[in-house]
């Protein structure tokens, strides 16, 4: 296995997003403090280039790669996010794109990622197995794979959205973020375990899709069926050997949250902080909300990790 991504990697993706990515605005409130008893910040990842915190692996993976292996253009599998994050920064590159998504993905992901200029390919999510056909994709087309968390260059990525939270919050007592496969919290857990005073990571899985927790449980990867859950970004069947090692080493505990709450966080996202969220965006906010997480008295950064999400589908979630 790669060696695990260092706070300098995360450094080196900065540099490389500076100017590319957005600075997704932290979001207070003072409603959502007096229910918790904490000190909340939240990244609003929401406001991402595409819609979500995938946008800065992907791009990140894509601007690290040498002329030959981009000149073959990149393939990915996903669920949506990372779908649309690679499709941009492909065309953001100047290469082209094929993407598996399964067939029941989102319409508005599917529209967006075909509209960034990425060629789509559908499989159905609960029948066959998506990081073998994604594999076999890229080696039968001869492009170069970009997978969703995967890869040191996107775990490196995504902690950069916890290098921008600390910066504009400073230090910090906890983390709460949401986990899929993994990228997101353990380039997050990589950032906050690089602290003087290390800060502790908590992840947030939905209770249908715990394959990180289970794996941590039993010390090895666990693979799980394909979850039934809303949350469809954290569909995933079980954590890559490169994020479980890094989350089994700056991970201080996983944890579940309900489809219920998740769209109770969405509600109150929404209803008090004007700010849609999808799911699997609402996840860590969901286990706070639901006090799963316990943080009074502490300073505490929260993941909201993306808000792409039709209105159609928004509003039949939460009627």
């Amino acid at each position: 296995m790669t060696e695990l991504p260092t706070i300098d990697d995360v450094h080196e993706a900065a540099a490389r997003l500076d100017g590319v990515a957005h600075r997704t605005p932290v979001l207070t409130s003072r409603t959502l403090d007096k229910r918790t008893g904490g000190q909340l910040f939240l990244k609003a990842e929401s406001f991402q280039r595409t819609g979500s915190f995938k946008f800065r692996g992907a791009y990140n993976t894509i601007a690290a790669l040498d002329d030959e292996a981009r000149a073959r253009g990149v393939a990915a599998y996903s669920s949506g996010n990372h779908a649309q994050a690679v499709a941009l920064a492909a065309k953001l590159h100047d290469i082209p794109a094929t993407i598996l998504m399964p067939e029941d993905a989102p319409q508005s992901k599917l529209d967006a990622t075909r509209g960034y200029g990425a060629k789509i390919v559908t499989y159905d999510r609960y029948a066959e197995e998506r990081t073998t056909l994604g594999e076999g994709l890229a080696e039968e087309w001869g492009m170069t794979l970009v997978p969703p968390f995967d890869h040191p260059h996107v775990v490196a990525g995504q902690g950069t959205a916890a290098l921008e939270l600390l910066d504009a919050t400073g230090p910090l007592d906890l983390l709460v973020v949401c986990v899929g496969g993994g990228g997101l919290i353990s380039g997050c857990a990589t950032v906050a375990k690089s602290e003087i005073q290390p800060i502790e990571v908590i992840g947030v899985e939905p209770a249908a899709g715990d394959d990180v927790r289970r794996s941590l449980a039993e010390g090895r990867v666990v693979t799980i069926p394909t979850p039934r859950t809303i949350a469809d970004g954290q569909q995933t069947t079980a954590p890559s050997e490169l994020t479980f090692a890094v989350i089994r080493e700056r991970v201080d505990d996983v944890v579940l949250t309900t489809d219920d709450e998740i769209r109770a966080a969405m509600r109150f996202a929404f209803e008090r902080m004007r700010v849609v969220l999808e799911p699997s965006g609402a996840s860590a906010l969901a286990a706070v909300l639901a006090g799963t997480v316990d943080v009074a008295g502490r300073r505490v950064g929260i993941t909201l990790s993306g808000g792409n999400i039709d209105v159609a589908r928004f509003t039949d979630l939460l009627r």
